[in-house]
């Protein structure tokens, strides 16, 4: 289990639980506001790298003096500051955008047009009145609570043309699309390796800083991504959301659940180059592959001796310690190891 583990954190960091959590950029990206607000049609701050406009606020003449004011302050959406001047305003909204993008300093996200900015801030400053009926997730638009709601409904309208995969978000199959181009434009100053979505190189740059922002409250364990914690905390909850049809078999990751069902169809994925036996799992096939190689990477620190499996080491250190835990219920003999108490109970079998 502990090599189903490591590969459902990896295909964690990898989706970001494609599944992932509904990502607020992606929906404020695709659901722009409906009708243009009329508040702001009359201030415009030209984009320097595209044809779209920012919108600001709306300037107020008065008849007898021929002044012009605006009807309310010129604020930043971004960091809040007020401009009395329009002009200031205008200046200043500017400054916010480089490499062609507008970059929110509340999460990161990178809008390429000021319309989509302003509606990306919503996230962070605007209620969210629309619930969702079937979990406690609430979302500031009506049109996101439909998309989300097809999360519950298995609804997948967006298929993939080169494998039979399907998605509920037409975003989501383009990036799937990536695995198919090779397309990876991202990459890790640090060591090179490259992504598919910027998303995950973020997440990937914490290995080389050590950052681990999302702790979990019930044991302290920190983690990379939000999506590993909430894999992580359904340890503690036990709750286990992902069931075979077939046998009721019940896991706590999607991951999991597709391992178990090679289980039913047989099916080895996994084949070692060297001698041609296949695996369901590519963690056992790592194990297998160490037969080959002659790796050892497991050593006791008081006598030396080395093991390719790690539960090995486990068991021999019961050698040192005295340690022996599994205890047979008709005589009491006890052993460090069950498959020892497994061949001992024969013994009274054939009693």
């Amino acid at each position: 289990m502990a090599f189903i583990k490591e590969e459902s954190e990896d295909v964690e960091i990898e989706e970001t639980f494609r599944v992932k959590q509904e990502d607020p950029q992606e929906q404020t990206d695709l659901l722009l506001p409906k009708k243009e607000n009329q508040d702001l049609n009359k201030l415009k701050i030209e984009d320097p790298h595209s044809n779209h406009s920012i919108a600001g606020e709306r300037s107020l003449r008065c008849p007898q003096t021929e002044k012009t004011f605006s009807q309310r302050a010129n604020k930043c959406f971004e960091c809040e500051k007020v401009f009395q001047s329009k002009k200031k305003f205008k200046e200043h909204m500017l400054t916010h955008f480089t490499d062609g993008c507008f970059t929110c300093q509340l999460c990161g996200r990178r809008c390429k047009n000021w319309r989509a900015f302003e509606h990306h801030m919503k996230v962070h400053t605007v209620e969210k009145p629309f619930s969702c009926q079937e979990c406690p997730k609430t979302f500031a638009q009506k049109d996101n609570l439909k998309l989300h709601m097809k999360v519950h409904t298995g609804e997948k309208p967006f298929s993939c043309e080169q494998c039979p995969k399907t998605f509920a978000r037409k975003d989501n199959l383009k990036l799937h699309m990536k695995v198919h181009t090779g397309e990876k434009p991202f990459t890790c100053q640090e060591c090179g390796t490259t992504f598919a979505r910027n998303d995950n190189l973020k997440s990937h740059i914490r290995v080389h800083t050590g950052e681990k922002p999302f702790t979990c409250p019930e044991c302290g364990k920190s983690f990379i991504q939000q999506g590993i914690l909430k894999v992580h905390m359904r340890i503690h909850t036990g709750e286990k959301p992902f069931t075979c049809q077939q046998c009721g078999k019940v896991f706590s990751h999607s991951l999991n659940l597709n391992i178990h069902m090679r289980v039913h169809t047989g099916e080895k994925p996994f084949t070692c180059k060297p001698c041609g036996k296949s695996f369901s799992q590519i963690g056992t096939l790592k194990l297998h592959m160490r037969t080959h190689t002659g790796e050892k990477p497991f050593s006791c620190q008081q006598c030396g001796k080395s093991f390719r499996v790690n539960m090995k080491l486990k068991n021999h250190m019961k050698v040192h310690t005295g340690e022996k835990l599994f205890t047979c219920q008709q005589c009491g003999v006890s052993f460090r190891v069950k498959k020892t108490l497994s061949s001992h109970m024969r013994v009274h079998a054939s009693e």
